[in-house]
């Protein structure tokens, strides 16, 4: 009698790829405010369909397994940064190739959602580099607006600083594709970060001497870990050289690459919005403590 290897039936099983597979920007109503959150559902053998999700804070987390039947999705994962000891839940309706339902996080709160596919972004041609644009003046806020009631944003010796926590900050204009050059200062343990598009978050924080991952300095928050930590002291001025073309990053942190072209899954807890196909501005949080920001130099692709 032949024997069949669990390779052989592995292989030969049919595998049938879910209609929820795939990735979705979701946009959250939080009473008052929109969030934008992000979820990937995959398959994992023959028939388990695993995940990753983003809540409109925090970072990635995995999601063990998903199910899916009759149009219905559900999930539910433990919290991360809520203190409590209950669970995220999560269920929603595909329909038309749309997603619609509510989370309720582990205080008990209930949200309602939509979500629609993520664009994958592909850029066919090389981009031709525009002319380099300065973001700050080193004089005002002339092209910045503050997000939130208040705006402990302010200018000082050539310097855009937020002494204390508080609202993030943006550029009035938005872009696609970009070269972005930053200088950036932080005070020790302090902890920011630089979004691009408003929706992925480059990583700033004290962070000398820690392994390299996508948490600390030169990582893009919760998804991609940079090649090496090479953050100098606190109270030291930094630099990020930041290329992004569709979904693909390349960061230099301090005159060394850290992270050379790889690709973002979806939006980073904090992002502005889930509207992954439209441009979007560069949006700097300081909301996490005191920061510092200098030579903030855009070029554009035309």
């Amino acid at each position: 009698m032949a024997i069949i290897s669990n390779q052989k039936l592995f292989a030969a099983a049919e595998i049938k790829l879910e209609p929820i597979e795939g990735r979705w920007d979701l946009t959250v109503n939080m009473g008052g405010r929109m969030g934008a959150s992000w979820l990937e559902v995959r398959h994992s053998g023959i028939k388990t369909l695993t995940g990753h999700f983003v809540w409109e804070s925090g970072s990635a987390r995995p999601i063990s397994e998903v199910f899916f039947k009759e149009g219905k999705v559900n999930f539910h994962i433990p919290t991360q940064f809520d203190v409590s000891d209950k669970e995220m839940y999560f269920e929603a309706t595909l329909k038309d190739d749309k997603l619609e339902g509510t989370i309720i996080s582990p205080l008990g709160k209930t949200f309602t959602f939509t979500g629609v596919r993520a664009p994958r972004l592909i850029s066919t041609k090389k981009p031709i580099w525009g002319t380099p644009i300065h973001l700050f003046n080193g004089k005002n806020l002339e092209g910045w607006e503050a997000l939130g009631k208040t705006n402990q944003w302010m200018v000082e010796n050539g310097v855009l600083k937020s002494p204390r926590s508080g609202s993030n900050i943006r550029t009035t204009k938005t872009f696609n594709d970009f070269k972005l050059h930053i200088e950036f200062r932080y005070p020790k343990e302090s902890n920011s970060g630089v979004y691009l598009r408003g929706r992925y978050e480059v990583q700033v924080e004290d962070s000398k001497g820690k392994e390299p991952l996508n948490i600390y300095l030169g990582g893009i928050y919760g998804f991609i870990d940079p090649l090496f930590n090479m953050a100098k002291d606190a109270g030291e001025w930094q630099s990020y050289d930041i290329t992004l073309v569709g979904r693909l990053v390349t960061v230099v942190l301090n005159g060394t690459t850290v992270i050379y072209n790889q690709q973002i899954p979806g939006v980073t807890g904090g992002a502005m919005d889930s509207n992954e196909g439209e441009p979007g501005p560069i949006m700097m949080q300081g909301d996490h403590g005191p920061i510092e920001y200098r030579n903030i130099i855009i070029t554009p692709a035309k």
